[in-house]
């Protein structure tokens, strides 16, 4: 990495910074490649990155139609967990848990981690003896969990609604210490300026507009800006992930929906933490500028748009109310929504494709940002080893097929839930 030193600090600031070195190039897309990776979001550059490091792929491209961080990778609440408690899922976010505690120091770039906890709360006795199982399973992971008792809960969080009118009485709360929040843009351009220092092409403003298939095998894509044969070629396109597909001949059991998310003007230091409103469906945090991120539930209907729609920002807001009374007068500063690939059951795929060389990363529903880094370095190894890692291995197409789905109830609705 280039150093500099105090005083060409200075000059690049007085230069307008004309002289700061790229941190990625800009390169014209290559005829050929031996992985292209459709998709410069979180995922798509976290896979490019890992495939050049940890399996020694030179020749890589990742091809995205706008700029980086213009997708979910831009559009999410930065929040990062790893209580999970289904077979399949529960190691794999934890390996993602793993990776964000050394992955600043492993891009040599500030992601802005910050583990600050995070409490789901429970409202009935029955959610928290579901919140007992989950953090039994956990534990039992070596994954911490602490189950809070209502009063516990309320000497740590005194700023929620704990009065007798409360729309939801909270019964106590499931801690994870280790969850916190990191800032999403710096996950890209981290990824992005490590990649690249590999050899990663990182081609901008490049569309993909179909795939090349001979005798059953993925030869290249089409773009916008020409064709390129590949070797192998993974999908890692978010919202658009059906749709990429079906270029493919592949049907998908996915749905697009759109998740709306909001920022607060910015107040003084007020939540020191990560607090998931379950009754609701809410979850909030506070930012490094004091702005509140709130996020909420889907809006409930098939989009590819990245607008939500008014009801779901009245039912969000409400929520916030009803938890924390005293936000009533806050403005809000901007809301946007990220288009989702929601599967049946609330888990992602990881795997191979009827196609051969065609890989598939989609479907992930509430748990995107947060699995962020291992998403990338399994879906890698699944490229260069043509097989899952064990990590992976329960999240393929085929599932749906054999009936074993990866039910997890308590981190998020489906969409047949609407």
């Amino acid at each position: 990495m280039r150093e500099y030193s105090a005083l060409a600090i200075l000059a690049n600031a007085l230069s307008g910074g004309g002289r700061w070195r790229r941190a990625w190039r800009d390169p014209a897309p290559k005829e050929a490649y031996d992985v292209v990776v459709v998709g410069g979001g979180g995922h798509g550059l976290a896979t490019a990155y890992y495939l050049a490091r940890e399996h020694g792929i030179r020749r890589i491209a990742v091809l995205e139609k706008g700029w980086l961080g213009g997708g979910n990778i831009g559009r999410n609440t930065t929040i990062v967990r790893s209580n999970y408690m289904m077979p399949g899922n529960t190691l794999f976010y934890e390996r993602s848990m793993k990776l964000w505690e050394e992955l600043s120091r492993e891009l040599n770039f500030n992601v802005m981690f910050s583990q600050r906890g995070q409490y789901n709360l429970c409202h009935s006795p029955a959610q928290m003896d579901a919140a007992r199982r989950r953090g039994n399973v956990m534990r039992a992971h070596g994954i911490d969990a602490e189950l809070l008792p209502r009063e516990e809960v309320r000497r740590r969080l005194p700023y929620l609604d704990w009065s007798d009118s409360a729309r939801f009485p909270i019964h106590g709360a499931l801690f994870q210490g280790r969850a916190g929040t990191a800032r999403h843009d710096a996950v890209a351009w981290g990824y992005a300026r490590a990649a690249d220092r590999r050899g990663v092409d990182i081609v901008r403003n490049c569309e993909v507009t179909g795939l090349e298939i001979e005798g059953g095998r993925v030869t290249g894509v089409r773009t916008t800006r020409g064709p390129i044969r590949a070797g192998k070629v993974g999908l890692a396109v978010a919202g658009r992930t059906s749709v990429v597909a079906a270029m493919a001949g592949l049907r998908l059991p996915i749905e697009t929906h759109l998740l709306q998310a909001f920022v607060t003007e910015p107040i003084k230091p007020l939540i020191d933490t990560v607090i998931a409103y379950g009754a609701a469906h809410f979850y909030v945090s506070q930012s490094d500028k004091g702005g509140l991120v709130l996020g909420g539930d889907l809006d409930g209907y098939n989009s590819y748009a990245q607008r939500g729609g008014l009801p779901m920002v009245e039912h969000t807001l409400r929520s916030a109310l009803a938890l924390m009374p005293s936000l009533s007068r806050l403005r809000i500063l901007r809301h946007w929504a990220g288009a989702m690939d929601m599967t049946m059951d609330g888990s992602p795929f990881i795997c191979r494709t009827p196609i051969r060389g065609l890989y598939l990363n989609g479907g992930w529903c509430y748990g995107g940002f947060k699995a962020t880094p291992a998403s990338g370095w399994c879906f890698a190894w699944t490229i260069a080893k043509d097989e899952p890692h064990p990590d992976n291995a329960a999240f393929t197409i085929e599932r749906f097929a054999e009936a074993r789905q990866i039910d997890e109830k308590g981190m998020g609705p489906t969409p047949n839930a609407h």
